[in-house]
């Protein structure tokens, strides 16, 4: 779980100027992006000299409760990614800026019908059972839509909307560039 969160607060940054980059069709600072594919960036990164390979998308839609409590410095980005060095293949997170998660409260994935539990740790999030991990990248390419809930560390629910559009795309750019 430590090098989870190593390796998600890398592409925190990396992130960042990521997903400004995605909208303006240009590489970002420190890593690279191979195409942008419906609304999925796909990128490649080797910080400390390990590649990393991700697909990068930003909520289409997001929403608190109570309402009006999302500013300019709260960002949202999933990723599915892959790290061969680990062996580590479409593993699907979440990170946040501007807040943390509330402690020991689940975030949840809702794909139709669907539900996948994520635990929660500061500003990240990842499949609780790692074995569902696969069947649900399985399920994100074939499907339309999909919601992340979570409560943030000071009791409000956000709701963020994701479009699936372009995932089955990037993550075959993905796993051709991290084999």
């Amino acid at each position: 779980m430590t090098l989870r969160l190593i390796c998600l607060s890398t592409l925190i940054s990396l992130a960042m100027t990521a997903a400004a980059a995605a909208q303006a069709q240009a590489p970002t600072q420190g890593a690279t992006l191979l195409g942008q594919f419906g609304d999925w960036g796909a990128y490649t990164a080797s910080p400390g000299g390990r590649k990393v390979c991700f697909a990068l998308a930003k909520p289409v839609a997001g929403e608190t409760n109570p309402p009006n409590r999302r500013n300019d410095t709260m960002s949202v980005h999933l990723f599915v990614s892959s790290r061969p060095a680990e062996k580590v293949k479409d593993e699907v997170s979440l990170l946040i800026g501007g807040y943390q998660f509330k402690p020991n409260v689940d975030a949840t994935i809702q794909i139709g019908n669907a539900t996948y539990p994520m635990y929660t740790q500061k500003d990240g999030a990842w499949i609780k059972n790692a074995a569902e991990e696969a069947r649900l990248v399985d399920v994100m390419r074939k499907s339309g839509d999909m919601t992340i809930k979570a409560m943030t560390d000071r009791g409000t629910e956000t709701i963020d909307r994701f479009s699936l559009k372009g995932i089955d795309q990037a993550l075959s750019r993905v796993a051709q560039e991290c084999r």
